[in-house]
């Protein structure tokens, strides 16, 4: 399943921050949690747990739900795979991207340039290609 541009800048976002990667690992340790629960196993208040925990529920990747007072949260483990696909498809895209770099280093190691002068119009010639074929 393939993200809209938006939902997958938001997932980065809410993926990016390390305290949240910890309340995510907390929780996949635990299977579900309260913001008090988790606040003593950190260095931040319930507060701020809260205030993370609501991003990770606001872009899917935790749930809760309400038994009288408690909230508990637990991690919505569908949305992680998608989030780990989405991870995935990017770093194969970054490997193609150096593989290309590199064989063009070797082509001008190999015909006596240096790759920094390799001329501007041959690199944007290898770059067309490169995205032809990732299509």
């Amino acid at each position: 399943m393939t993200m809209r541009p938006d939902e997958a800048d938001r997932l980065w976002a809410a993926l990016g921050d390390p305290m949240r990667i910890r309340l995510l690992d907390l929780l996949l340790e635990r299977g579900e949690a309260t913001a008090s629960t988790l606040a003593a196993a950190l260095p931040i208040t319930r507060q701020g747990v809260s205030k993370h925990l609501a991003v990770l529920e606001r872009d899917g990747l935790v749930k809760l739900h309400r038994s009288g007072r408690e909230v508990r949260y637990a991690v919505r483990e569908e949305r992680l795979d998608h989030a780990r696909a989405a991870l995935a498809r990017t770093a194969a895209r970054w490997d193609k991207r150096l593989t290309t770099i590199k064989q063009m280093a070797e082509q001008a190691a190999k015909s006596g340039v240096s790759a920094s002068t390799t001329s501007t119009k041959q690199q944007g010639k290898n770059a067309a290609r490169q995205r032809a074929r990732e299509r």
